[in-house]
């Protein structure tokens, strides 16, 4: 009785164990732009190996100082993003984008051009690669600080691309960044996008997502933004927030207890898929 009994339960722990068995594949994304080659790990849902359907896509953006696979290994649960990939029936890609590329062009820099190579290249290889829903209906992006500010960035002015965008902990306000007390190490950080020295602050505030509510408003993009209430980034947020209210540019926004941490993003993720399923189903995209 008491080896039925150990077998019962270690075929409910393997059930457990495996009813979250989605797949995580490293893709190698060649960029014409760049002339270079990139990886991005892409989370194939467990349902997506059982039949032929076409799934929708969700871009994850990391922040920076990150790449690629932080979204994988940061998160103090290193299975919150294939958990999601496997509740939603999505494809999650993870792409690189270097450690302050801010998913701009950099106008100086040819080697730094990753909104041609996300918006263009990235995407055109999934859908090459695997069985996506290969239009907008079917192609959501959120990110983490400069992920937050590159989904909003390159949904604003790629709304032929996605249905909806997300932002966590955005740094939606590159004008606000160089403040006395940053100027030099901002400045540093930007050097792959602006060049040796930085740029002029009227040049970041020019890229600043802060400053595309018009963009936003005529896109009628579904959007959702959040940030911690102890977050450096937290005014500016609300800041963007206040904007978009007073164009009357329908959006969701929270602010939850937490900073700038792993503890705080992985917490905001669910949110956002679960927002981004709404979308989906709505579009008739979203698998059951």
């Amino acid at each position: 009785m008491k080896k039925i009994q150990i077998l019962c339960i270690a075929f409910l722990l393997g059930n457990t164990i495996f009813s979250f068995a989605s797949t995580v594949d490293t893709l190698q994304v060649p960029s014409v732009a760049m002339s270079k080659t990139y990886k991005a790990a892409v989370v194939l849902p467990n349902s997506y190996a059982k039949g032929k359907a076409v799934y929708p896509v969700l871009y994850l953006l990391h922040g920076a100082y990150g790449h690629f696979s932080d979204w994988l290994s940061s998160t103090p649960n290193k299975n919150t993003v294939k958990n999601l990939a496997d509740q939603y029936n999505i494809i999650i890609v993870m792409p690189e984008g270097e450690t302050f590329s801010f998913y701009l062009n950099s106008p100086v820099n040819k080697g730094s051009q990753f909104e041609t190579y996300i918006t263009e290249e990235v995407i055109q290889k999934v859908d090459k690669t695997y069985r996506t829903v290969n239009d907008k209906k079917g192609r959501v992006i959120a990110g983490l600080s400069m992920g937050g500010h590159g989904a909003l960035y390159l949904s604003a002015k790629h709304p032929e691309l996605f249905c909806a965008a997300g932002s966590m902990s955005g740094a939606v306000d590159m004008g606000s960044l160089p403040t006395l007390e940053w100027k030099n190490n901002i400045n540093k950080m930007m050097e792959p996008v602006f060049g040796a020295g930085g740029a002029p602050q009227e040049v970041y505030a020019s890229y600043a997502v802060l400053n595309m509510v018009e963009k936003m408003k005529n896109n009628k993009l579904a959007l959702i933004m959040d940030c911690g209430v102890d977050d450096f980034l937290t005014e500016a947020n609300r800041e963007l927030h206040r904007r978009l209210v007073y164009a009357k540019v329908p959006h969701d926004y929270t602010e939850r207890p937490g900073a700038h941490t792993w503890e705080y993003w992985e917490n905001a993720l669910p949110y956002q898929v679960l927002f981004f399923s709404k979308i989906l189903k709505n579009n008739g995209v979203l698998i059951n």
